[in-house]
């Protein structure tokens, strides 16, 4: 590989290094990757001042994209004083290359900096956001998209991405449910893995691999009343069980980087707890990377309570942490408080070491400009494929909720068509929320989706029909950016006067509506989730014209449709779909490709039945359908939600036969095999993503009244029979008891398959050890 640096100190060290190392057989001597590593980071670490070594754990943003109230200053002299580890919010290859050069040119060791950034669904090709992804239930489609933004990253100079967030949600309030996979751990931990390895390829040192960085550790998505950055309480046996499973996963895939969340954990914050960050992470999950802050959670610390800002900078040096993001607590305090010892030189070091790791892994030191190709950057950006592989993914997403009367797909050619709703000429809310580089411009609206569907064969009428929201005092909170949400210049009553007068000559209704891209994410946690009020006037004019509505939702979270389900024909809940949302959206409409996405969190029928998720826990007087007293259920409505998780229609039919076991009695650790037979009974060709549940009725703790355990996504041509089996050993009975012993009990389960969480075929079966 060329070396480009003009000084080569740590060159000389390299070469020291090897000389060092013994000679003869060289397949017997040859140093294991770790040693020479190891070797090379404590010749370097020798020559390192206390400052230069502060100076590697602190991470600064330029003020190119910054996604907190927070900003650094001087960083250009900091590069060159050897005070900044990395940089985030910065990328294109000029960019990376002059902050690059400040480095290894006027840093007095010339140790190259770490360039990271919020690449959550695409860089600059924007993929559907992550609950929509998670929605596709498509391993290899998710993991080729994360290995499709590392691409575009690392040609734009990036070598570390802020993903993939894997936090449990149940709380359809809080905003960033839209970043995750939704409410199930095993769906969740088989996602993070997959993106893990997209992200970082088969070695961090190909051009186009970044590391990962896996957040919030931990149990964000637990947040009270599901607002932004709130407390999180829950006991060790839930956090086992229901919320750090996808991150033990992530970790197993060997995620490079962990990020600490905001929220406390057993009432310490995550960023100074030395049980989440060292004994659990560390010493438990074996984890070797290192550890991040979240913006400025650091300096956060003190609103918690820990103290003032050298007091928790220290707190979190000893916990685990290793580099603090934009807080400066570790650069302005680390050397004070060594002096005073209150942490000590070993500290320091060690996180050092893990920054360095970090470097070294990606091959910087041997060449700091690594991917820095201005043809990568025209090549490899934004490409056709690229958009092909956005569309495709978009696709997958969709989640048919409803079709009453097989109205979709619509018919390709004939009749008129009105496309209505303030989502329908509109390319900005079309990428969804965290787009740092994503290019709204470039992206593809539903209107335009539709025309380039049907040309001239199909008579296209369009009314915007209302506002995103007419709500003045919400629009401010919306538009952190400029003009991210406005107002029409006529009023609401002229607008849907317009949209009633253009459905009238319609046959059928589109109207897309829903959520626009400020309303889900970070910082966009909601109290009322259903669709604005704008919108809803505007759906209850529509309807009473008795024209059939094909309900388009864009949303970043579960939404409550209750009136929505009663009145509109179908509904295609498309998430937020990214550069290509008009052509995928398009292609599904007209029934180029058959709707196959599957929910993975539940759609509520009120806001009051949050947290609402499958996989509960039976109580002593559990929930029976009907007007009963004394249940644990609600006076004013059912207790199920509207859509269950693993929900989703098609537009053709499957059917399900019972579940056949190869035996029900077995005993120690053997493979019970679960077998259906899936038709496709309908007209079109399909997918079917088909579920394995399983019940333990009778264990030493309360268990959940079903767990996902493994899931099959499988294609049928129209009429087509196929067999799906299941191979079910010990480890998927396995539970976290109350001692946190992972292990399980004998007795008697029920294996459940279906076409989701509410609707399966059961067996039942005696395991004994």
């Amino acid at each position: 590989m060329k070396i480009l640096f003009t000084k080569k100190p740590l060159l000389k060290i390299a070469a020291a290094v090897m000389i060092a190392l013994p000679l003869g057989n060289a397949t017997a001597q040859q140093p294991k990757p770790d040693a020479r590593m190891d070797a090379f980071i404590n010749a370097l670490m020798k020559k390192m001042t206390v400052d230069e070594k502060i100076g590697q754990l602190n991470l600064v943003t330029s003020g190119m994209a910054i996604t907190g109230s927070v900003t650094n200053n001087g960083v250009d002299n900091g590069i060159a004083n050897g005070h900044i580890g990395g940089i985030f919010g910065l990328y294109g290859i000029e960019n990376v290359r002059k902050a690059q050069q400040l480095a290894v040119k006027n840093s007095r060791l010339h140790i190259p900096l770490i360039f990271g950034l919020d690449v959550i669904h695409g860089h600059r090709t924007i993929f559907p956001i992550p609950l929509g992804m998670s929605a596709t239930w498509d391993l290899p489609l998710i993991q080729n998209a994360a290995h499709i933004a590392a691409k575009e990253a690392t040609a734009e100079g990036l070598n570390w991405v802020f993903s993939p967030m894997v936090d449990i949600a149940r709380d359809a309030r809080w905003g960033r449910i839209s970043e995750g996979s939704g409410e199930d751990p095993f769906l969740g931990g088989k996602i993070a893995g997959a993106m893990v390895r997209g992200y970082q390829g088969t070695s961090l040192r190909n051009a186009d691999a970044v590391i990962a960085c896996v957040k919030h550790f931990a149990l964000y998505g637990g947040a009270e009343a599901g607002r932004e950055y709130n407390t999180v309480d829950m006991s060790r046996l839930q956090m086992y069980q229901d919320y750090l499973p996808p991150y033990k996963a992530a970790v197993d895939a060997g995620a490079g980087s962990i990020m600490s969340s905001f929220n406390t954990v057993d009432g310490i914050p995550s960023t100074g707890n030395k049980w989440l960050l060292t004994d659990l992470l560390r010493k438990q999950w074996g984890f070797k990377g290192f550890v991040v802050s979240d913006y400025t959670s650091l300096s956060e610390m003190t609103n918690h309570g820990l103290g003032d800002l050298p007091q928790v900078s220290a707190i979190a040096l000893k916990a685990g942490l290793d580099m603090d993001m934009v807080a400066e607590g570790f650069l302005n305090t680390l050397k004070k408080s060594l002096q005073q010892g209150k942490v000590t030189q070993g500290e320091i070091d060690l996180a050092c070491r893990r920054v360095l790791e970090a470097k070294y892994k990606l091959g910087l030191f041997d060449n700091p400009y690594k991917s820095l190709n201005a043809d990568n950057e025209r090549k490899d950006v934004f490409t056709d494929d690229n958009r092909k592989a956005a569309r495709i993914a978009a696709e997958h997403s969709f989640v048919l909720l409803k079709n009453a009367g097989q109205i979709l797909p619509l018919k390709k050619s004939g009749g008129t068509i009105a496309v209505v709703g303030p989502l329908a000429d509109n390319k900005r809310d079309m990428l969804g929320t965290w787009v740092i580089a994503g290019e709204w411009e470039k992206s593809v609206s539903v209107l335009e989706g539709i025309k380039h569907m049907v040309g001239d064969n199909v008579k296209l009428l369009y009314a915007k029909g209302s506002n995103i929201t007419d709500d003045t005092e919400f629009m401010k909170r919306l538009n952190f950016g400029p003009d991210m949400v406005s107002l029409d210049t006529r009023t609401p009553q002229e607008m849907i006067d317009e949209a009633v007068n253009t459905a009238k000559k319609a046959d059928i209704i589109v109207a897309v509506v829903g959520e626009s891209q400020s309303m889900s994410g970070e910082s966009s946690s909601r109290s009322d989730i259903s669709i604005p009020e704008s919108q809803k006037n505007l759906l209850k004019a529509l309807a009473k014209l008795g024209k059939p509505i094909v309900m388009v939702l864009f949303n970043g979270r579960p939404l409550t449709l209750t009136w929505e389900n009663e009145n509109a024909a179908a509904i295609l809940d498309v998430w937020a779909p990214g550069t290509e949302a008009g052509n995928a959206i398009g292609e599904v409409l007209f029934g180029n490709y058959n709707p196959s996405g599957k929910l993975t969190a539940t759609f509520p029928r009120s806001v009051g039945q949050i947290p609402i998720y499958y996989n509960h826990k039976n109580t002593g007087r559990p929930y029976t359908d009907g007007p009963t007293k004394f249940k644990s259920n609600y006076l004013d409505i059912s207790n199920d939600p509207l859509f269950p998780f693993g929900y989703g229609l098609s537009y053709t039919s499957f059917s399900y036969s019972d579940v056949k076991l190869n035996k029900t009695n077995l005993k120690g650790n053997v493979t019970l095999t679960a077998t259906v037979t899936i038709t496709n009974t309908g007209s079109y060709a399909g997918e079917e993503v088909v579920q394995l549940y399983i019940s333990d009725p009778v264990a030493s703790i309360s268990r959940s009244v079903k767990e996902l355990k493994d899931f099959r996504k499988l294609k049928l041509a129209a009429g087509e029979v196929k067999e799906v089996t299941f191979s079910i050993t010990t480890e998927q009975l396995k539970f976290y008891n109350s001692q946190l012993k992972y292990d399980w009990e004998p007795g008697e389960f029920v294996i459940q398959i279906g076409t989701n969480s509410a609707d399966t075929h059961s067996a039942k079966v005696n395991w004994l050890k």
